[in-house]
Protein backbone atom coordinates (compact mmCIF):
# COMPACT_ATOMS: atom_id res chain seq x y z
CA UNK A 1 0.00 0.00 0.00
CA UNK A 2 2.98 2.36 0.49
CA UNK A 3 3.92 2.52 -2.93
CA UNK A 4 0.18 3.32 -3.76
CA UNK A 5 0.36 6.56 -1.60
CA UNK A 6 3.68 7.57 -2.80
CA UNK A 7 1.51 8.36 -6.45
CA UNK A 8 -1.22 9.33 -4.48
CA UNK A 9 1.10 11.87 -3.09
CA UNK A 10 3.06 12.69 -6.10
CA UNK A 11 -0.04 13.16 -8.47
CA UNK A 12 -1.35 15.52 -5.50
CA UNK A 13 1.37 17.59 -5.49
CA UNK A 14 1.65 18.06 -8.85
CA UNK A 15 -1.75 18.81 -9.66
CA UNK A 16 -1.59 21.33 -6.59
CA UNK A 17 0.59 23.48 -9.10
CA UNK A 18 -1.13 23.33 -11.70
CA UNK A 19 -5.13 23.85 -9.39
CA UNK A 20 -5.19 27.60 -11.21
CA UNK A 21 -5.80 25.54 -14.93
CA UNK A 22 -8.99 23.87 -13.27
CA UNK A 23 -10.66 27.32 -12.45
CA UNK A 24 -10.86 27.47 -16.68
CA UNK A 25 -13.66 24.64 -16.73
CA UNK A 26 -15.77 26.66 -13.80
CA UNK A 27 -16.90 28.99 -16.87
CA UNK A 28 -18.99 25.81 -18.35
CA UNK A 29 -19.88 24.66 -15.14
CA UNK A 30 -21.76 27.93 -14.42
CA UNK A 31 -23.44 28.16 -17.49
CA UNK A 32 -25.12 24.41 -17.29
CA UNK A 33 -26.47 25.32 -13.66
CA UNK A 34 -27.45 28.61 -15.10
CA UNK A 35 -29.58 26.56 -17.74
CA UNK A 36 -31.22 24.81 -15.52
CA UNK A 37 -31.89 27.05 -12.72
CA UNK A 38 -34.23 29.06 -15.64
CA UNK A 39 -35.82 25.60 -16.35
CA UNK A 40 -37.10 24.07 -12.98
CA UNK A 41 -38.08 27.73 -12.00
CA UNK A 42 -39.92 28.09 -15.60
CA UNK A 43 -41.36 24.03 -14.67
CA UNK A 44 -42.12 24.90 -11.13
CA UNK A 45 -45.04 27.10 -11.07
CA UNK A 46 -44.66 28.15 -7.72
CA UNK A 47 -42.00 27.41 -5.27
CA UNK A 48 -44.00 25.02 -2.81
CA UNK A 49 -44.76 22.83 -5.46
CA UNK A 50 -43.17 19.09 -5.29
CA UNK A 51 -42.32 17.23 -9.02
CA UNK A 52 -41.06 13.68 -7.68
CA UNK A 53 -41.16 14.84 -4.60
CA UNK A 54 -38.58 17.36 -4.71
CA UNK A 55 -39.29 21.51 -4.21
CA UNK A 56 -37.86 23.55 -6.95
CA UNK A 57 -34.73 24.19 -4.28
CA UNK A 58 -33.93 20.52 -3.87
CA UNK A 59 -34.33 19.90 -7.70
CA UNK A 60 -31.86 22.38 -9.09
CA UNK A 61 -29.57 21.62 -6.04
CA UNK A 62 -29.46 18.01 -7.35
CA UNK A 63 -28.61 18.90 -10.79
CA UNK A 64 -26.00 20.84 -9.28
CA UNK A 65 -24.54 18.61 -6.94
CA UNK A 66 -24.63 16.07 -9.97
CA UNK A 67 -23.09 18.32 -12.36
CA UNK A 68 -20.54 19.26 -9.30
CA UNK A 69 -19.77 15.11 -9.46
CA UNK A 70 -19.54 15.30 -13.16
CA UNK A 71 -17.29 18.09 -13.83
CA UNK A 72 -14.56 17.52 -10.48
CA UNK A 73 -14.28 13.89 -11.06
CA UNK A 74 -13.78 13.91 -14.41
CA UNK A 75 -13.10 10.28 -15.37
CA UNK A 76 -12.64 10.59 -18.73
CA UNK A 77 -9.41 10.98 -18.37
CA UNK A 78 -9.52 7.31 -17.29
CA UNK A 79 -10.65 5.80 -19.89
CA UNK A 80 -8.33 8.11 -22.38
CA UNK A 81 -5.00 6.76 -20.74
CA UNK A 82 -5.97 2.88 -20.26
CA UNK A 83 -7.40 2.66 -24.18
CA UNK A 84 -4.40 5.02 -25.10
CA UNK A 85 -1.90 3.08 -23.51
CA UNK A 86 -3.07 -0.59 -25.15
CA UNK A 87 -3.41 0.61 -27.90
CA UNK A 88 -0.02 2.60 -28.07
CA UNK A 89 2.17 -0.02 -26.72
CA UNK A 90 2.46 1.23 -23.33
CA UNK A 91 0.71 -1.04 -21.54
CA UNK A 92 3.44 -3.09 -22.54
CA UNK A 93 6.12 -1.72 -20.03
CA UNK A 94 3.53 -0.89 -17.45
CA UNK A 95 2.31 -4.25 -17.02
CA UNK A 96 5.71 -4.97 -15.58
CA UNK A 97 5.98 -2.28 -13.11
CA UNK A 98 6.35 -2.96 -9.40
CA UNK A 99 2.48 -1.94 -9.04
CA UNK A 100 -0.69 -3.22 -10.92
CA UNK A 101 -1.43 -1.75 -13.56
CA UNK A 102 -5.70 -1.05 -12.86
CA UNK A 103 -4.76 -0.07 -9.00
CA UNK A 104 -2.37 2.52 -10.35
CA UNK A 105 -4.39 3.86 -12.85
CA UNK A 106 -7.34 4.45 -10.24
CA UNK A 107 -4.26 5.83 -7.37
CA UNK A 108 -3.16 8.31 -9.54
CA UNK A 109 -6.82 9.16 -11.23
CA UNK A 110 -8.12 9.73 -7.08
CA UNK A 111 -5.19 12.70 -6.70
CA UNK A 112 -6.42 14.34 -9.81
CA UNK A 113 -9.76 14.47 -8.69
CA UNK A 114 -8.79 15.36 -4.69
CA UNK A 115 -7.72 18.59 -6.19
CA UNK A 116 -10.61 19.35 -8.51
CA UNK A 117 -13.63 18.33 -6.71
CA UNK A 118 -13.24 20.53 -3.57
CA UNK A 119 -13.04 23.84 -5.99
CA UNK A 120 -15.70 22.35 -7.94
CA UNK A 121 -17.93 21.91 -4.54
CA UNK A 122 -16.95 25.33 -3.69
CA UNK A 123 -17.88 26.60 -6.42
CA UNK A 124 -20.97 24.81 -6.54
CA UNK A 125 -21.86 26.35 -2.52
CA UNK A 126 -21.33 29.70 -3.70
CA UNK A 127 -23.45 29.59 -6.66
CA UNK A 128 -26.22 28.03 -4.42
CA UNK A 129 -26.31 30.13 -2.00
CA UNK A 130 -26.43 33.53 -4.04
CA UNK A 131 -28.66 32.14 -6.95
CA UNK A 132 -31.15 29.63 -5.48
CA UNK A 133 -30.90 29.73 -1.23
CA UNK A 134 -29.64 27.78 1.37
CA UNK A 135 -29.88 23.55 1.06
CA UNK A 136 -33.18 22.70 2.52
CA UNK A 137 -32.54 20.36 5.68
CA UNK A 138 -28.96 20.41 5.43
CA UNK A 139 -27.48 19.04 8.45
CA UNK A 140 -23.69 19.38 8.68
CA UNK A 141 -23.47 16.36 10.74
CA UNK A 142 -24.15 14.11 8.11
CA UNK A 143 -21.56 15.58 5.73
CA UNK A 144 -18.94 12.59 6.79
CA UNK A 145 -21.62 9.96 5.30
CA UNK A 146 -22.05 12.62 2.22
CA UNK A 147 -18.34 12.94 1.64
CA UNK A 148 -18.67 8.66 1.79
CA UNK A 149 -21.02 8.47 -0.83
CA UNK A 150 -19.57 10.70 -3.07
CA UNK A 151 -15.70 9.21 -2.72
CA UNK A 152 -17.62 5.78 -3.34
CA UNK A 153 -19.68 6.58 -6.48
CA UNK A 154 -16.64 8.88 -8.25
CA UNK A 155 -14.85 5.66 -7.56
CA UNK A 156 -17.24 3.43 -9.26
CA UNK A 157 -17.94 5.61 -11.96
CA UNK A 158 -13.96 5.35 -12.73
CA UNK A 159 -14.34 1.43 -12.12
CA UNK A 160 -16.88 0.43 -14.50
CA UNK A 161 -14.80 3.53 -17.27
CA UNK A 162 -11.99 1.67 -16.95
CA UNK A 163 -13.28 -1.74 -17.70
CA UNK A 164 -14.87 -0.67 -20.68
CA UNK A 165 -11.09 0.87 -21.58
CA UNK A 166 -9.65 -2.44 -20.81
CA UNK A 167 -11.49 -4.08 -23.84
CA UNK A 168 -9.53 -2.08 -26.09
CA UNK A 169 -7.15 -5.57 -25.37
CA UNK A 170 -9.90 -6.92 -28.74
CA UNK A 171 -11.24 -4.07 -29.62
CA UNK A 172 -9.85 -1.32 -31.37
CA UNK A 173 -11.47 1.66 -30.27
CA UNK A 174 -13.81 1.46 -27.15
CA UNK A 175 -15.08 5.29 -27.76
CA UNK A 176 -18.61 4.21 -29.13
CA UNK A 177 -19.32 2.32 -25.48
CA UNK A 178 -17.75 4.86 -23.24
CA UNK A 179 -20.00 7.80 -25.13
CA UNK A 180 -23.13 5.32 -24.51
CA UNK A 181 -22.48 5.03 -20.85
CA UNK A 182 -21.36 8.40 -20.40
CA UNK A 183 -24.69 9.38 -22.01
CA UNK A 184 -26.42 6.69 -19.77
CA UNK A 185 -25.08 8.40 -16.72
CA UNK A 186 -25.75 12.20 -18.46
CA UNK A 187 -29.40 11.81 -18.98
CA UNK A 188 -30.67 9.52 -16.65
CA UNK A 189 -28.68 10.40 -13.50
CA UNK A 190 -27.49 14.05 -14.10
CA UNK A 191 -29.90 15.27 -15.60
CA UNK A 192 -32.79 13.66 -13.79
CA UNK A 193 -33.52 11.87 -10.17
CA UNK A 194 -34.76 8.56 -10.49
CA UNK A 195 -38.20 9.54 -9.05
CA UNK A 196 -38.82 11.42 -12.17
CA UNK A 197 -39.17 8.10 -14.54
CA UNK A 198 -42.13 6.16 -14.51
CA UNK A 199 -42.50 3.80 -11.52
CA UNK A 200 -42.38 0.90 -13.45
CA UNK A 201 -38.55 2.13 -14.59
CA UNK A 202 -37.15 2.92 -11.31
CA UNK A 203 -36.62 -0.80 -9.56
CA UNK A 204 -34.47 -1.18 -13.44
CA UNK A 205 -32.93 2.21 -13.03
CA UNK A 206 -31.49 1.23 -9.47
CA UNK A 207 -29.85 -1.89 -10.77
CA UNK A 208 -27.93 0.38 -12.48
CA UNK A 209 -24.54 2.30 -12.04
CA UNK A 210 -26.45 5.58 -12.21
CA UNK A 211 -28.07 4.54 -8.69
CA UNK A 212 -24.43 4.61 -7.10
CA UNK A 213 -22.58 6.79 -9.03
CA UNK A 214 -24.52 9.93 -9.71
CA UNK A 215 -28.11 9.67 -7.54
CA UNK A 216 -26.90 8.00 -4.72
CA UNK A 217 -24.50 10.72 -3.61
CA UNK A 218 -26.97 13.82 -4.77
CA UNK A 219 -30.03 12.46 -3.14
CA UNK A 220 -28.06 12.41 0.15
CA UNK A 221 -27.10 15.83 0.02
CA UNK A 222 -30.47 16.94 -0.72
CA UNK A 223 -32.34 15.12 1.08
CA UNK A 224 -31.05 13.00 3.92
CA UNK A 225 -32.44 10.11 5.56
CA UNK A 226 -30.70 7.05 7.64
CA UNK A 227 -32.64 4.16 6.01
CA UNK A 228 -31.87 5.98 2.20
CA UNK A 229 -28.02 5.88 3.34
CA UNK A 230 -28.07 2.75 4.54
CA UNK A 231 -29.69 1.44 0.98
CA UNK A 232 -27.24 3.40 -1.24
CA UNK A 233 -23.68 2.89 0.56
CA UNK A 234 -24.97 -0.46 0.96
CA UNK A 235 -25.53 -0.52 -3.02
CA UNK A 236 -22.12 1.20 -3.71
CA UNK A 237 -20.36 -1.89 -1.80
CA UNK A 238 -21.37 -3.86 -3.85
CA UNK A 239 -21.21 -2.05 -7.15
CA UNK A 240 -17.43 -1.80 -6.12
CA UNK A 241 -17.01 -5.05 -5.18
CA UNK A 242 -18.43 -6.40 -8.42
CA UNK A 243 -16.48 -3.99 -10.66
CA UNK A 244 -13.63 -4.47 -9.24
CA UNK A 245 -14.11 -8.27 -9.86
CA UNK A 246 -14.84 -7.04 -13.50
CA UNK A 247 -11.88 -5.26 -13.19
CA UNK A 248 -9.16 -7.08 -12.68
CA UNK A 249 -10.60 -10.60 -14.64
CA UNK A 250 -10.99 -7.84 -17.93
CA UNK A 251 -7.43 -7.03 -16.99
CA UNK A 252 -5.83 -10.80 -16.44
CA UNK A 253 -7.60 -11.89 -20.07
CA UNK A 254 -6.05 -8.83 -21.77
CA UNK A 255 -2.36 -9.50 -20.56
CA UNK A 256 -3.11 -12.95 -21.31
CA UNK A 257 -3.39 -11.89 -24.59
CA UNK A 258 -0.44 -10.05 -24.74
CA UNK A 259 1.42 -12.78 -23.73
CA UNK A 260 0.12 -14.57 -25.96
CA UNK A 261 0.60 -12.50 -28.94
CA UNK A 262 4.12 -11.83 -28.04
CA UNK A 263 3.03 -8.57 -26.45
Amino acid sequence: MRKYAVIYQSVLLENLQYAANVAIGFFTYFVFIFIFIKLWGYMYRTPEELIAGYTKEQMIWYVMMTEMLYFGSNANVVAGEVAGDIRGGNIAYRINRPYHYTLYILTKYTGEWSVRLPMYAAVAAVIGAVMVGPLPRFRLITLPVMALCVILGITINAVFKLCISLFSFWIEDTAPFQWLYNKLILVVGIMFPVEIFPKALQPLLKLTPIYTVCYGPAKLIVDFSPAKCLEIVAAQVVYLAVGCGLMVLIYRKGVRKLYVNGG
